[in-house]
C-alpha cells in the first residue's frame, strides 16, 4: 500500500456533494490521462467558482480512496443536480487554460477519429515541457551581475561550476533553463543569485520580424498560378486545400513562402509542417531569412524550450511556426494559413497512442477555421492524388524546375547481370560516376535505407543466422566492436567468430548497410571527405544540422545515408545520386511497398542537378521492370499512380476504402492467437447482425503478424476494411464494447494504418 503525505490524507476528505434534495451546482466534466475512457463529473465549490474554465487542469479526487489525481476540464455547466453524491473539485493547478475551445473540440474529434482515449489525445496535444512549466511559478529571468567576476584572474575565486553558469548567462534565462544550458544544478543558480553573482531582470519580449534580408524571386507562371488559389482563399476567408504538384527543384518552398508573407499581412499566424528533424534547420533559415523571427517545435528541443517557443506562439508574439508532426497543434491564436511539406511522409502518421495523421488534423483545423492547407511534394500519396481527381481537393501542377536547371538524367544498373564489384554495394557504373562528379568538383549522395555493417551473418557449414533471442529478426552487425543489434528491440549482443551452434569458425557477413557502405566508400576514394547520417550517427543533439552545414559548405564531398538524406535538401553542387539498392522495401509485405519505393527514388533523384554543372542518377536494382522503378527511373510519378490506383480499387485498398488493424500480442502464443480469433469473431459477428448497411466490408486475419515476435511477445494482427470509414469505426466499437482482456494480452487498434509489419 502506497504511503501518502499529509496533504494527501486530507485530499482523501474530498467533500461530496450529498444534498437529499435536488439542487442547482456549477459542474466541470473532467478528462483524466489514465484509463478511464468517458468524462468525470465533479462539483465546483463556491471558492473556485471564478476559476474553473474549460481547458485548464484541475486536481480531483477519485476512486474509493480518493486518489488526488490531475484531468483536464472541459467542460463547465451549472445543472440540477440529484442527491446521489458528486465529489468536488480539489484545486486549479493553471492560471490562465492551456487549451482553446477550438483545441478541445479538435482532441474531442480526434479521439474518435482514431478511436483512442480523450486523455491520450489531452496529454499528445500539450508536451510534457508546456504542461510542467504551466504548473509552476513563473520564473524570473536571471543575468550575471553588473560586477560578477568575468576576467581570467577574477575567475579562480569561482567554482568550475559557477564559471559554466556565468559563461552560459549569455541572455535573460530562467533557473531551469540556465541549468540545463550549463549542465549546473539549480542549487549553485541558487547560491550565485544569493551571493550577487545573478540578478533578476525582466523577461525578454520575443523579437518582432525583422526587413526582408532575402528578397523574393520573381515567379515562374506556373508558380504565380499556384499561388493564386491560395491567396484568393485567404481574402475570401474560406477554405481550400491546395496541393502543389512540382517535380524536385521546381520552386515549392518559394510558393510556401509568398503564401506565408500573404498570411502575415493580414496579420495572421502560419504553420508550417516538415517530416524530418534534418529539414528542420534548412526550412527555418530559409524563412528566418526572409521574415526574421521564426518559432521552432520538434521533439529534440528541451522542455524550457519547447515551453518558451509554445509561450511566445500562444501570445501571438511571433508570425510563422516550424516543425515536425506535432507542431500542428501549435497554439496559435490566429491562424491563417497551415502548411504540410513533403505530405507523402510517414513520420506524419503518429506510431503510438493516439495514432493520428497530422494530415487529417490539419485539414480538421483549416476547415473549423475557415482557412488554406497548402499540401506540397514531388510524390503525393495516392490517397491525396485520388481526393486532387475526384475534385475534393485543388491540385496546382509545377512541372519544371526553376533556374533553367533540367531534372537528372538516370541510369539503371540492373544487379540480375551480376553481383557488385565491391563489397560494400558499389557496381562499376556507380563507382564510375562517383569519380566523374569528383573529378568536377561536385558532390555525391548515395542512399542505403538499412543501417549498420552488415544485415545478415550466417554460418557457411550449418546455415545457422545470428538473430536477436527475443525477436522474430536477424541481428544487424554493427562495426568496430562486433556488435549484433536488433533493429527491433535495440538488443546488443556480441557477435563471436565462431558459430554457437557447430563451432565452426568464420561466419559468413551478407548484405550492406551504410557503415558498411561509408567504409567502402572511403577505401575507394580515399581523397574525398565522407560522412554518413543515419539513426547510429544522428544521436546528439544538432548532429542533423552540422553535418548538413557541413556539406553545404563543401566539407563533405560524399554524403552517405538513409532515407533522412533523401527529401528536401536544396544543395546546387551535388552532382551525383546514386541509389545503392532500390529495392529495399519493394518487396515487403505491405500494399503500399510500391508506392514508397517509387517517391523514395524520385526523391532522392531530385537532389541531384540543381545547380549549373547538371547532374546524374545511378539506381541499382534487381527489379528493373517493376512499375515503381520504371516511373521513378523517368521522372514520370503520373505513370506510377496510373498503374497502381486500379490495384487499389480492385483490392478495396486506400484511397477507395479505409482500414482498420489489430496488433495482438502476448508472451504466449497461443494466447495472442487465440485473443486475435476472438476479436475476429465479434468483429464478423457484428458485420452480419444486420443491424448496419455492411456491403463491402470484410475482415482479412488473424494471422502472425509479418514480424511475429517482438520484444519476447508473440505477434498477431487483423484487419476489417470497407468503403465506409464511419461504419468500420462503428463495427469496432461494437466489437469491442464490454470486452474483458485478459492479463496476458495486448493489443492496439490503428485506425488507417501506415505500417503493415
Amino acid at each position: 500500500m502506497s504511503q501518502h503525505t499529509p496533504q494527501q490524507q486530507l485530499f482523501e476528505k474530498s467533500p461530496v456533494w450529498e444534498e437529499d434534495d435536488q439542487h442547482s451546482a456549477v459542474v466541470a466534466s473532467v478528462v483524466l490521462a489514465g484509463r478511464v475512457d468517458r468524462p468525470l463529473d465533479y462539483v465546483v465549490p463556491e471558492k473556485l467558482a471564478g476559476q474553473v474554465e474549460p481547458g485548464k487542469r484541475l486536481r480531483v479526487p477519485l476512486g474509493r480512496r480518493n486518489q488526488p489525481t490531475v484531468g483536464y476540464c472541459v467542460a463547465v455547466a451549472t445543472r440540477d443536480l440529484p442527491g446521489t453524491g458528486l465529489k468536488s473539485v480539489l484545486s486549479v493547478e493553471d492560471e490562465r487554460p492551456l487549451l482553446s475551445p477550438t483545441m478541445l473540440e479538435l482532441t474531442s474529434w480526434m479521439s474518435e477519429r482514431w478511436m483512442c482515449r480523450h486523455g491520450e489525445v489531452l496529454e499528445a496535444v500539450l508536451p510534457a515541457g508546456v504542461r510542467e512549466a504551466a504548473g509552476r511559478r513563473q520564473q524570473p529571468h536571471l543575468m550575471p551581475a553588473p560586477q560578477a567576476p568575468a576576467s581570467d584572474e577574477a575567475r579562480p575565486r569561482l567554482t568550475p561550476s559557477q564559471v559554466k553558469v556565468l559563461t552560459a548567462a549569455t541572455e535573460p534565462l530562467t533557473a531551469s533553463e540556465l541549468a540545463d544550458r550549463s549542465g549546473a544544478s539549480r542549487a549553485v543558480i541558487t547560491r550565485m543569485l544569493n551571493r550577487g553573482l545573478l540578478v533578476e531582470v525582466e523577461a525578454p519580449s520575443a523579437p518582432t520580424a525583422k526587413a526582408a534580408d532575402d528578397t523574393p524571386p520573381p515567379l515562374s507562371n506556373a508558380q504565380a498560378a499556384a499561388l493564386a488559389p491560395i491567396c484568393e482563399a485567404m481574402r475570401e476567408g474560406r477554405h481550400e486545400t491546395v496541393v502543389l504538384f512540382g517535380v524536385t527543384g521546381s520552386g515549392k518552398t518559394e510558393v510556401y513562402l509568398q503564401a506565408v508573407e500573404e498570411t502575415l499581412r493580414y496579420g495572421k499566424q502560419a504553420i508550417v509542417l516538415v517530416p524530418e528533424i534534418s529539414l528542420t534547420p534548412q526550412t527555418c533559415s530559409r524563412f528566418r531569412r526572409r521574415f526574421g523571427r521564426v518559432a521552432v517545435l520538434h521533439s529534440h528541443l528541451t522542455p524550457a524550450e519547447r515551453h518558451r517557443e509554445w509561450r511566445a506562439i500562444a501570445a501571438g508574439e511571433v508570425g510563422v511556426v516550424v516543425g515536425a508532426r506535432s507542431a500542428v497543434f501549435a497554439p496559435t491564436p490566429r491562424l491563417g494559413l497551415l502548411v504540410i511539406d513533403e505530405e507523402h511522409e510517414t513520420s506524419f502518421k503518429q506510431g503510438t497512442a493516439p495514432r493520428y495523421h497530422a494530415r487529417d488534423v490539419a485539414e480538421w483545423r483549416c476547415r473549423r477555421e475557415s482557412i488554406p492547407l497548402v499540401l506540397g511534394s514531388a510524390t503525393p500519396a495516392l490517397e491525396t492524388f485520388q481526393k486532387c481527381l475526384t475534385g475534393e481537393w485543388r491540385m496546382a501542377e509545377l512541372p519544371e524546375r526553376v533556374g533553367g536547371t533540367h531534372l537528372p538524367g538516370v541510369l539503371t544498373v540492373d544487379l540480375r547481370d551480376g553481383p557488385p564489384r565491391r563489397a560494400g554495394g558499389l557496381s562499376s557504373r556507380l563507382e564510375a560516376g562517383i569519380r566523374w562528379a569528383l573529378n568536377a568538383e561536385g558532390q555525391v549522395i548515395l542512399l542505403l535505407n538499412r543501417r549498420g555493417f552488415a544485415t545478415h551473418v550466417q554460418c557457411h557449414a550449418c546455415g545457422h543466422s545470428v538473430t536477436c533471442p527475443q525477436c522474430d529478426l536477424s541481428l544487424t552487425l554493427h562495426q568496430p566492436g562486433s556488435r549484433g543489434i536488433c533493429h527491433g528491440c535495440g538488443r546488443v549482443i556480441k557477435v563471436r567468430p565462431t558459430c554457437s551452434e557447430c563451432g565452426t569458425t568464420g561466419l559468413s557477413i551478407r548484405g550492406s548497410g551504410t557503415q558498411r557502405l561509408e567504409d567502402n566508400v572511403a577505401r575507394t576514394f580515399p581523397e574525398a571527405r565522407v560522412a554518413r547520417m543515419d539513426a547510429d550517427t544522428m544521436r546528439r543533439r544538432g548532429s542533423h544540422e552540422a553535418t548538413l552545414d557541413a556539406f553545404r559548405r563543401g566539407d563533405i564531398d560524399i554524403l552517405v545515408g538513409t532515407q533522412m538524406i533523401a527529401k528536401g535538401l536544396d544543395f546546387p553542387s551535388v552532382m551525383l545520386v546514386g541509389v545503392v539498392y532500390a529495392d529495399a522495401a519493394l518487396h515487403l509485405p505491405d500494399f503500399r511497398a510500391a508506392e514508397r519505393t517509387c517517391q523514395l527514388i524520385t526523391q532522392v533523384a531530385g537532389r541531384s542537378g540543381r545547380g549549373p554543372k547538371g547532374g546524374r542518377v545511378v539506381v541499382q536494382t534487381a527489379t528493373p521492370d517493376h512499375p515503381a522503378i520504371r516511373a521513378a527511373a523517368v521522372h514520370d510519378y503520373n505513370a506510377f499512380v496510373r498503374h497502381e490506383l486500379p490495384i487499389r480499387e480492385a483490392l478495396g485498398y486506400p484511397p477507395f476504402g479505409q482500414v482498420v488493424r489489430f496488433v495482438v500480442r502476448s508472451r504466449s502464443e497461443t494466447a495472442a492467437r487465440e485473443w486475435a480469433e476472438h476479436l475476429a469473431g465479434r468483429l464478423r459477428q457484428q458485420i452480419t447482425s444486420g443491424e448496419t448497411n455492411s456491403t463491402g466490408v470484410r475482415v482479412l486475419g488473424p494471422a502472425p503478424a509479418p514480424i511475429e515476435r517482438l520484444r519476447d511477445a508473440w505477434r498477431w494482427h487483423l484487419q476489417i476494411q470497407g468503403p465506409d470509414g464511419g461504419l468500420l469505426r462503428e463495427l469496432v466499437r461494437r466489437a469491442i464494447d464490454g470486452l474483458r482482456v485478459p492479463d496476458s494480452v495486448a493489443w492496439i487498434v490503428d485506425v488507417d494504418p501506415v505500417e503493415m509489419l
